[in-house]
This record gives C-alpha cells, sequence and structure tokens, in this order.
C-alpha cells in the first residue's frame, strides 16, 4: 500500500472520475483519499464515445504514458514513463488516416492536435488507452488525462486538472493505473 507525503493511504491504483453536481462538464476525481475537482467533457459522459461529441468515455481506461513540456515542468514525481515533447509532435484525429489516434509527427496533412500547445493544456499530458490498443474508426481520438483551462472551463473529451493537483496524483500515478470514469 503506498502512502502520501502526509502518510495517508493510497488504497487503489484506479483513479475514480465521478460527475460533479451541478454542471455535466466538472468531475471529482479521487485516488485514495486525494479527491479533487476536474474539467471533462463539454457535453458531459457517454457510454457511446464518437469522434468530436465533446463528451468523457464512460469506461475504465488503462494510464499508457505521458508527454510534459519541454521547458516546464523540469521534474515530474511518477513512475509513469514520460516523454518531452518536441514541436514536431502531433496526435491525428482523422478517422480515415491510418494513423487515426496516434502520436505523428510534422508535417502531417490529414486533421491533428499539436502537443506542444499555446494553451499549454498539455504541459503535462497522460494517455489513457481510450480506442488505442483496439483502435475503430469514429470511436474518439487524444483522450488524455491534462491541465485545465482557467475556470474548469469543459474538455473535448478529456479529463483535466489543476497544475497542483496533477503534482499530487502524479506520484501514484503509473502504466496501467486505471482511470474508471463513472
Amino acid at each position: 500500500m503506498e502512502k502520501t507525503r502526509r502518510s495517508r493511504p493510497i488504497k487503489s491504483m484506479t483513479l475514480l472520475v465521478r460527475p460533479a453536481p451541478g454542471k455535466k462538464s466538472r468531475a471529482l476525481v479521487q485516488l485514495g483519499t486525494i479527491t479533487v475537482p476536474a474539467a471533462i467533457g463539454r457535453s458531459g459522459r457517454t457510454a457511446l464515445k464518437r469522434e468530436g461529441d465533446g463528451a468523457t468515455p464512460i469506461a475504465s481506461m488503462k494510464l499508457l504514458s505521458g508527454f510534459r513540456r519541454g521547458e516546464r515542468p523540469a521534474r515530474l514525481e511518477t513512475p509513469l514513463a514520460i516523454r518531452r515533447i518536441r514541436e514536431d509532435m502531433l496526435w491525428c484525429d482523422q478517422p480515415e488516416d491510418p494513423n487515426y489516434n496516434r502520436l505523428v509527427k510534422a508535417p502531417f496533412r490529414p486533421s491533428h492536435e499539436e502537443m506542444k500547445r499555446k494553451d499549454r493544456l498539455y504541459d503535462v499530458c497522460l494517455v489513457m488507452d481510450w480506442n488505442i490498443t483496439s483502435r475503430a474508426r469514429n470511436r474518439g481520438s487524444a483522450i488524455f488525462f491534462h491541465l485545465i483551462k482557467p475556470g474548469y472551463e469543459p474538455t473535448a473529451g478529456c479529463v483535466a486538472v489543476h497544475p497542483r493537483d496533477m503534482r499530487r496524483l502524479l506520484p501514484f500515478m503509473r502504466r496501467g493505473t486505471v482511470v474508471r470514469v463513472l
């Protein structure tokens, strides 16, 4: 059993994401005794995720790896494999492309997301196994656990937390940690 800095036990390697009362695009993320607010998809949650629907999939997704912006944060305390984001890193979100829901390299013509975002949401970005190990067209792409926009604005389907909360959770997140959206 792992412990936080205050010696509170972390009983589970499952991160629970449950809806917060009052707003469909808000959630609470819980890992053991740590509970933090989060933003989720602008359309709330769905069991039938589709590309571009703006919803966070109701599912259990394992963490695969992560990314961090090169110039910050310099050091992350986590056993999860974290790669430094380069300018040429993109994520394909074009369902018809063979690289759909995969990391690709610029230049890349089909629809994609830049990993080195100007809004810094992916300064810390963890890849959840949604439609990655078993890909299907139009089931949704780039479902990440990343940093929030100011005011906990909704995401396009990801789970997003405040940077201070990400730093609290990262030491307990490793490959295979389950993010369970209820």
